[in-house]
């Protein structure tokens, strides 16, 4: 498999003594024992408790937040700014494995996400190169959207009401569901088994929400990245990690003592993120994803990097609001 490019590495510290010497003789240990140190966590973890567990507003409706506007290849203000410029400029994360990472080898960005987003490219601009990538945290993707940093957000973005006040979205490209990522014979078989134990989950994520609402005696670390969970979980800083489990089975790919467990947290269907007002570009978009279910495209990219989790199970059907 290209993302199992071996073990993700944990650092072990090691304390080292230091001290002058005036004679030939070894220099005594003190009896006492040693202490252990922890290692130190990522840089910008935010612990958050969630035994008392902050009271939020009712969450926003919007009818079906899936349903897009209707696939149509005619042209428009955005789709020709993003044509004179000669690239799409796509937000996304380079460091899921399976989703979209850096190749070791190549150096190219490489997984789901990226060759969803190459088609895209293929459509508008005539090839699946023009394309400039832009990495974004999970808590930055709708404000660099808002901000038209980006054309496009490709990143295991959730499709709900709530940001769909501040975005919109194409029709649904994957269907996942949030699970639970913890090592072997831990003793941990789902969401049940996380009360009273630390869980990382990355920030500006719908798998926070969930958790910290239908788990209100677990802990959660927050971290930037779930690159960062790998590494707090294999050093035992945490017990778990939860997010979407095709999130997580990129993960345990890396480290064969992990696993996913339990049943379905909740339905996460991604959709490519685009500003609001951009229609055109909405309607464009999902003119591209109407032609990779069609013609066989979602499936080769389905089985080239998903096939962890099973049988392609077919691209999800569209849902339109026209």
């Amino acid at each position: 498999m290209r993302a199992g490019h071996g073990l993700v590495a944990v650092a072990l510290a090691t304390v080292a003594l230091v001290g002058g010497c005036t004679s030939g003789a070894p220099t005594s240990l003190p009896s006492s024992t040693a202490k252990y140190t922890e290692p130190p966590l990522p840089a910008k973890v935010i612990p958050v408790l969630t035994d008392s567990p902050t009271p939020t507003a009712a969450p926003a409706q919007c009818g079906d937040p899936t349903a897009s506007l209707r696939p149509s290849t005619a042209g428009g203000p955005t789709i020709d700014a993003i044509r004179a410029r000669g690239r799409l400029v796509v937000g996304l994360d380079a460091g899921s494995n399976l989703f979209s990472f850096r190749d070791p080898t190549s150096g190219a960005i490489v997984g789901f996400d990226p060759d969803i987003a190459r088609e895209v490219a293929r459509d508008l601009l005539g090839s699946p190169d023009l394309i400039e990538y832009r990495t974004l945290g999970s808590a930055d993707r709708e404000r660099a959207l808002q901000n038209r940093e980006v054309d496009i957000v490709v990143k295991t973005m959730t499709i709900n009401c709530e940001r769909r006040q501040k975005v919109t979205f194409s029709t649904v490209y994957l269907r996942s569901n949030q699970r639970v990522l913890a090592m072997k014979n831990s003793g941990i078989n789902g969401i049940a088994d996380l009360a009273g134990k630390r869980v990382c989950i990355v920030r500006g994520t719908t798998s926070l929400d969930h958790m910290r609402h239908d788990q209100p005696a677990a802990t959660i670390l927050t971290v930037p990245t779930w690159a960062d969970c790998l590494v707090v979980l294999q050093q035992r800083q945490v017990d778990a990690a939860s997010t979407d489990d095709s999130i997580l089975a990129g993960l345990a790919a890396q480290d064969p003592y992990t696993q996913v467990v339990g049943d379905s947290i909740s339905v996460e269907p991604y959709g490519i993120g685009i500003p609001k007002g951009d229609d055109d570009l909405v309607r464009f978009v999902n003119s591209t994803l109407e032609r990779v279910r069609n013609d066989g495209t979602w499936d080769r990219i389905y089985r080239q990097w998903l096939s962890v989790l099973g049988p392609s199970p077919g691209p999800p059907a569209p849902s339109y609001t026209d």
